[in-house]
Order: structure tokens, then sequence, then C-alpha cells
């Protein structure tokens, strides 16, 4: 196992001054749920963690320059002589992860989908409504702005380029996560979740015009 303490070790540096919500802690989170999902769904276990660990660390909006190529993650992996198949098995998984808009990648193995799910799991409930958050406000987004609706139906390229405000990233993004859950281990963890943001939303608004 040294080499998944080596990978915890390598995100931890890569991330330790992170306050964007992809800290370290998001990484470690995705990584433990991945594994939990990983053995419930008969997943090939040391992949899930390896590319659970590594699927941030050649994010495009953290490290544009490695992102093409998986440079950080293919450096990491071959100075741990990994055999190259299996790198390309993991830099695939990594490549499927992120959330698209309407052109989202449903994972090609079981364990690209057993990431995906814990990646997006952590994306809602109360973790991910703090993460929303911390996200938007580093990047100088408001929090909500009555006028600006939120724009659905995005493609890959429209949702890449697309800034709006926090409140509206939920049904932009996170209301659609609970649906898009690959496996039934994550889809019985995302009814739950959702549930909370809704009513948490639901509260929200309610404040914001002052009915409570």
């Amino acid at each position: 196992m040294s080499i998944i303490d080596d990978a915890i070790d390598y995100v931890k540096k890569i991330f330790e001054n992170d306050y964007s919500g992809h800290d370290v802690f998001h990484t470690l989170r995705v990584y433990k749920t991945a594994t939990n999902i990983a053995c419930k769904e008969k997943a090939d276990i040391l992949i899930v963690q390896l590319a659970s660990l590594l699927h941030d660390v050649d994010d495009k909006k953290l490290s544009p320059l490695t992102y093409e190529h998986k440079d950080k993650t293919i450096k990491f992996l071959e100075s741990h002589k990994v055999d190259e198949i299996i790198i390309n098995r993991i830099c695939t998984i990594i490549d499927e992860v992120s959330f698209a808009g309407k052109d989202t990648i449903v994972p090609s193995s079981i364990e690209g989908k057993c990431v995906q799910d814990a990646d997006r799991l952590d994306a809602i409930g109360a973790i991910g409504i703090a993460r929303a958050f911390a996200y938007g406000g580093s990047h100088n987004r408001e929090i909500y702005f009555p006028d600006i609706e939120p724009k659905k139906d995005m493609n890959k390229e429209e949702y890449s380029k697309h800034i709006s405000t926090t409140v509206n990233h939920f049904y932009e993004k996170l209301f659609l996560l609970k649906d898009m859950m690959n496996t039934q281990t994550a889809k019985t963890i995302a009814e739950h979740r959702d549930r909370y943001m809704k009513s948490y939303l639901s509260e929200f608004m309610a404040e914001w015009n002052g009915e409570c």
C-alpha cells in the first residue's frame, strides 16, 4: 500500500493552499467514498483508489498547463513503476470524471463509474453546499442575484465558459447530479443529499424574501 500512502502525501502537497473547495480534504473524501463504492460494486480497488486520489491534480480549472497530457498523474505513476496499461486506465478514468453539462460522459469502466460517483457525491449535500459557496467566493461570484436566471441544458463548451451566481449553480449542476449517478450505491446516498440541498435552498429563498 506504499503507493497509496505516497499518493496521499503527494496530493497533500499539491492542494495544501487551495481554498476553492478542491482542497486535499475533498480528494480524501472522494478516495474514501470511491473505495466504499468499489467494494460494493466489485471494482478493481487499487485502480479506483489511485484514480480518485489523482483525479484533480491535472484538473483544467486547477492546473491548466498539465491538464491535456495529465503530466502530474503520469509522472507520479511512472515514478512508482506502474504498468503503462494501468496508467492509461487511470488517465481514462480521470478524463471521464468531470461534469460537462449535457455532454457529460458516462464512464467506460466500472472503476470510472465509482470515481465519478464519488466526486459527484462530494458536490452535493451539506459539504456540497459549503464547497459551492467556497468556490463561488474564491472566484468573485455573487451569492445570488434575482435578475439572473439559471442557464440550463448547456453543452460542454457553454458550461466551461459560463459564469453565474452560486445559487444558480444549484440549478445548473448540483440538482442534476442525483439522476446522473451510475451505481446503485451512489444513487441511494444521493437521494438523501439531494433532499437536504433542496431543503436548504428553500430555506435560503424564504430568508432572502423575508418570509421567515
